[in-house]
């Protein structure tokens, strides 16, 4: 089978602060991005990339009930939500831009024992995202 990731979702919980993190900052260009206010959806990708991340309204399920919603909306909060992996040939220099950026940072750069060395952020709407050395 030939089968490929054409695009993974996150959720956004300020679209003007999302789009502030990937396409700012991260230089990442914007694809699509519909509806308006909150009920924005904005696929986001690096430029030359065939995959793109969705920014997404939480909780957006047909038939979730309110209790499901808040706590869709708690673990958002609590940064258990959504993440994202992520690569660049340039570890530190990422890192320190991110830093520099004022972004919350959760984890510096560090060696894995599993053997990768990475850092962790958190984007605006609390989604952590990691960053490999590749």
């Amino acid at each position: 089978m030939d089968i490929d990731i054409h695009a993974t979702f996150l959720p956004h919980t300020d679209p003007e602060a999302s789009l502030a993190f990937y396409r700012d900052l991260l230089g990442w260009e914007v694809r699509v991005d519909v509806g308006q206010g909150t009920m924005r959806w904005i696929t986001v990708a690096p430029v030359g990339s065939t995959t793109s991340v969705v920014l997404s309204p939480p909780a957006m399920a047909e038939g979730l009930t309110d209790t499901q919603k808040t706590a869709i909306a708690e673990m958002i909060d609590a940064g258990s939500y959504g993440y994202i992996q992520l690569a660049t040939p340039d570890l530190d220099g990422v890192f320190d831009k991110l830093q520099a950026s004022g972004a919350d940072v959760v984890q510096e750069p560090t060696d894995q024992p599993w053997g990768s060395r990475d850092c962790v952020f958190r984007d605006p709407a609390g989604n952590n995202v990691r960053i490999l050395q590749a």
